[in-house]
């Protein structure tokens, strides 16, 4: 997928330093090189920072088809304590109807190491017909 405006127009994925990897149907990697701002009170990757760059992954991934997507539900479950680097988020679809669809998305640091899970489904809108 050509980035068509859809992620350049993401103004707070662009805050917080997310970038675009790879995208493809149904699928997507971002990244975010971990900064002073990313870190909670412990020093550690805030989980609300992991949080967002999987749900853009995930945005990007859930309207990667051309259909325009909602999320209406999604959950993370944190695995490991990130602090620095750059943190990576692959999407991956699960399946997909006409109307909703789901999705995974892995978290990792620079070695590979799993730091979070998320999962996600989204309502699919009826796409424009001229």
């Amino acid at each position: 997928m050509q980035d068509d405006g859809f992620f350049s127009k993401d103004a707070y994925a662009k805050l917080t330093g997310i970038e675009v990897v790879a995208t493809g149907p149904g699928t997507a990697k971002v990244k975010m090189a971990v900064e002073p701002k990313h870190r909670n009170s412990h020093g550690t990757v805030h989980g609300g920072a992991i949080f967002t760059l999987a749900d853009a992954a995930f945005a990007l991934a859930s309207n990667s088809r051309g259909i325009p997507a909602a999320a209406i539900n999604s959950s993370i479950t944190y695995m490991k304590a990130a602090r620095d680097g750059v943190l990576y988020a692959e999407a991956e679809e699960f399946a997909v109807n006409p109307k909703l669809a789901t999705y995974s998305v892995t978290v990792t640091n620079d070695e590979g190491e799993k730091i979070a899970l998320f999962q996600g489904m989204v309502y699919r809108k009826s796409p424009k017909h001229a």
